[in-house]
């Protein structure tokens, strides 16, 4: 090896080299189409050209070697800045060991930063599998090793982190590695988004644009997570952010080396993602990105304010303060931010003493830390003291706290910027507040906790009734409002032309929205126009149809704000009318969950009927779990968050949310995935909502999918909570299995997925039922705890079902005692796929289906 490397050296002097060849030697070079290709052949180098078009404009650039891609992924970008015009260019490693490009005048266009060490007669510049073109001063063969690298691309990178790239700032070497967006797909240079470390107080993050616009950020880094992201997780990529005084940095790695990823900043769409490549689809697909909602915004609520997409508004204040302007807060403008509802005494207090003191609010992103202070050595009481004596503090955290230890202390002595809300708990933060403030703070907390349970379940019971009589008396209302409008609608309407029938259906819909809010006080969602239904989906353009089915088509659309959403347009001849359509709005309008899709509008016109949604960029689970390519990227960490979103999406439905919410149509097809593969329980067409003590109904139409529907349910028509949690337990075993529960899984023993996991539990084999393309990478006892909590809620009987909140537990604690189950009841429908019915009714929405068939 080392004698084929010396070769390779003293040829590269004399001669180009050919497309093999993964180096060059001192005083060698490529220079037109040649390129250098890494040993593996992964990642190629040489010279190109981003636009077909104008193929004068010419770059050295990196790019993927082996991909199947109709336009090379360029991952590198020498002279950015500086493109050869006109000319092929020449790449030459010179004597003094600068890598320079030369154009056809033998003038100097780009070269590399001085290396960092003397040069040794072997010394080559070689293109590694990691996509990295390193200078070494050994003889060749050990170039990937740091401490003979003279100079790297990886200290220079463009729009790309590649794998053990790093994105941060090497004081000791004087490096700041930032990446900044192409300006537009055929022109790299620098564009208007760069996304960098910002040094002071806690590490932080941020995407700039233009150089200083904040547009996005991480989140400060408290050691443990950056707490702007703090689902971050996944058993493919390995994240971290290391911080000393030499250098601060942000690195990934992947577990899987067959897994290709990249790190980038899209100028287009003004947001850093990570995209993975899929074999099968032959193509690279977002499987995160930032900013992801209104809520990652910078400072979208202003000083003291934070914003939560559960909430209409979104912006809220803090504990203790209030709007700054209320009239720029009513017209959901939070930007002005809020001021304390009383102000400080800048003194210490006891309770009852006066004086200040501090509100725990734990939930948050921490607001931004680059202008707070650090005390490495201090403990959170001397933080507390030191904080009581500034007039200026604000607020106060741990600084640091990695393995559930608190280690140091940051205080806030600026407005605190840039926090939202989270339905998981990310790490204490002590607001500082009135003494007067907290007692009332208090006294509020303990009467909403007063009533007893029997008075909640009955205020419950008494909500829920007068909610379904006003949604029955909207339909009469509806009903008989839209057949007058018929009668009188020819007469009415003017005679003119299009000047004249607009401001005729500008009042017709104002009469409409008046209608609707009348019917149902209650329900606070916008209601679009068609006019502005048909401009976001370009008059339900066939390019924009994402599906079909019995309830009708579904649409992806644009608002006017660049907002995505999904328009569900009910069919005319669909099965759900104005009672179902009513019931799926209600219901969904007032469901606000991290892992509950979002519904955010409607439109009624004529007899159009339709509902916007948030729009689901990685569409259904099924499309992941039972694709053959797909299903490669969920690793066990992936299934495993899956798992939980949707258990603890079930538990708000069943126990946590204003209501108590029957599914009835739980399935892989109705879990979509957002564009961080979080899950979102969506379509409500043919929930059911429960009294306070209500615990089963029966139905004489069976409404569902066979193969995830309760025996009790197909069968006799009883439904409960209990019928949920056992769709729960199904889509569970299909989530570890890639496999369908219909139709046969072990073709010997002809057994569906249900009786089969029901044999390996019995024989000790439950491991077996794991998804083979995990190749060994998962948790065992998870694995186990996952299969034995989906039993549990298989079983035949209703009454051993555990209940979400159980099931929560089980899932996350793995101190948690899980009983042992028994056998699992199975339904005998007919033998259809999971996304059939047997009447072939289907409604789609993101290839979320909605199935109807009858009892028999």
């Amino acid at each position: 090896m080392r004698a084929r490397a010396l070769c390779l050296v003293l040829l590269a002097a004399f001669l180009p080299p050919c497309a093999s060849t993964d180096s060059i030697g001192v005083g060698g070079s490529i220079s037109g189409n040649e390129t250098l290709v890494s040993p593996g052949g992964v990642f190629a180098l040489g010279f190109f050209s981003p636009d077909a078009t104008d193929a004068g404009r010419r770059y050295l650039g990196i790019w993927y070697y082996n991909l199947p891609e109709p336009k090379p992924t360029v991952v590198w970008v020498a002279n950015r800045q500086t493109p050869l015009l006109g000319s092929p260019g020449i790449l030459r490693l010179s004597a003094d060991g600068r890598l320079a490009i030369l154009d056809n005048h033998n003038a100097t266009v780009w070269s590399s930063a001085p290396p960092t060490r003397n040069l040794t007669a072997g010394a080559a510049a070689r293109l590694l599998d990691n996509g990295n073109f390193v200078l070494s001063a050994a003889d060749g063969t050990s170039s990937g090793d740091q401490s003979v690298i003279a100079w790297q691309s990886y200290d220079y990178p463009t729009d790309t982190l590649l794998p053990g790239m790093k994105l941060g700032v090497d004081i000791k070497a004087g490096i700041t590695r930032n990446i900044t967006s192409w300006t537009d797909p055929t022109d790299p240079s620098p564009g208007a988004y760069t996304f960098k470390l910002v040094l002071g107080g806690l590490p932080q993050f941020f995407l700039i644009r233009d150089g200083v616009t904040k547009v996005y950020t991480s989140g400060p880094f408290n050691g443990e997570i950056l707490t702007g992201v703090p689902y971050l997780k996944s058993s493919d990529f390995t994240f971290k952010v290391v911080s000393d005084p030499d250098e601060t940095y942000y690195s990934y790695s992947i577990g899987a080396s067959s897994l290709r990823s990249r790190f980038i900043v899209d100028g287009a769409a003004g947001q850093v993602l990570r995209v993975v490549w899929i074999n099968g689809a032959s193509s690279w697909s977002n499987f995160w990105y930032y900013p992801t909602d209104p809520c990652d915004n910078y400072a979208k609520c202003g000083a003291f304010g934070y914003c939560d997409t559960a909430q209409t508004s979104q912006c809220n204040c803090l504990p203790g303060f209030r709007p700054r302007s209320p009239e720029q807060w009513n017209l959901h403008d939070g930007t002005g931010g809020c001021v304390r509802t009383t102000n400080l005494s800048c003194g210490g207090s006891t309770a009852g003493s006066g004086g200040d003191g501090f509100w725990v609010v734990d939930r948050m992103k921490l607001p931004e830390a680059t202008n707070a202070t650090v005390y490495a050595g201090m403990t959170l009481e001397q933080c507390r003291q030191v904080c009581l004596s500034n007039c200026s503090c604000r607020a106060y955290a741990a600084a640091n706290v990695s393995g559930g230890v608190n280690r140091g202390c940051v205080i806030w002595a600026v407005d605190l910027l840039d926090m939202r809300q989270y339905t998981t708990v990310v790490q204490d933060v002590y607001v500082r507040l009135a003494q007067s403030e907290i007692d009332a703070l208090n006294a509020a907390a303990a009467a909403a906790n007063g009533p007893s349970k029997r008075a909640v379940a009955a205020a419950v019971g008494i909500v829920a009734g007068v909610l379904l009589l006003a949604a029955a008396g909207f339909c009469c209302v509806w009903r008989k409002r839209r057949k007058r409008q018929g009668d009188t609608e020819s007469s009415s309407a003017p005679a003119g032309g299009r000047d004249d029938v607009l401001p005729f259906r500008a009042r017709k819909r104002a009469a409409l929205e008046e209608d609707w809010r009348s019917a149902d006080k209650d329900v606070d969602l916008p209601l679009f126009g068609l006019d502005v239904i048909l401009t976001a989906t370009d008059n339900f353009a066939l390019s924009n149809k994402i599906g079909e089915g019995g309830f009708g088509p579904v649409y992806m659309g644009k608002l006017e704000d660049g907002q995505e959403v999904a328009v569900k347009r009910l069919s005319r001849r669909s099965m759900q009318g104005a009672v179902e359509f009513k019931n799926e709005v209600r219901l969904i309008a007032k469901l606000q969950h991290r892992n509950l899709v979002r519904l955010l509008g409607c439109c009624i016109d004529e007899d159009e009927r339709m509902l916007l949604y948030e729009y689901m960029h990685n569409q259904s689970l099924d499309t992941f779990i039972f694709d053959e390519g797909k299903r490669r990227l969920l690793r066990w960490q992936k299934r495993f968050d899956i798992i939980l979103g949707i258990a603890r999406g079930l538990q708000y439905l069943h126990e946590d949310s204003r209501f108590r919410i029957i599914h009835r149509d739980l399935k892989a097809s109705n879990v979509l995935l957002d564009r961080n593969m979080v899950p979102k329980i969506s379509d409500f067409g043919i929930a059911r909502m429960f009294g306070g003590d209500q615990t089963t109904e029966h139905t004489k139409k069976v409404i569902g999918t066979y193969g995830y529907m309760s025996p009790e349910y197909a069968m006799d028509g009883v439904f409960s909570l209990k019928s949920d949690v056992y769709s729960f337990g199904v889509m569970v075993l299909e989530i570890i299995t890639g496999k369908r529960n219909r139709g046969f899984y072990e073709v010997e023993l002809d057994l569906n997925l249900l009786r089969y996991a029901w044999m390996l539990w019995k024989e000790s084999r439950s491991v077996d039922l794991l998804d083979e393309v995990m190749d060994g990478s998962f948790n065992y006892s998870e694995v186990l705890r996952c299969i034995q909590v989906a039993l549990l809620c298989v079983e035949v009987q209703p009454r051993n079902r555990p209940l979400m909140s159980s099931v929560v537990m089980m899932l996350a604690s793995e101190n948690a005692t899980v009983p042992e189950p028994n056998e699992p009841g199975v339904n005998i429908g007919k033998n259809t796929s999971d996304t059939e019915s047997s009447q072939g009714l289907t409604a789609t929405a993101n290839n979320v289906t909605i199935t109807a068939i009858d009892a028999r």
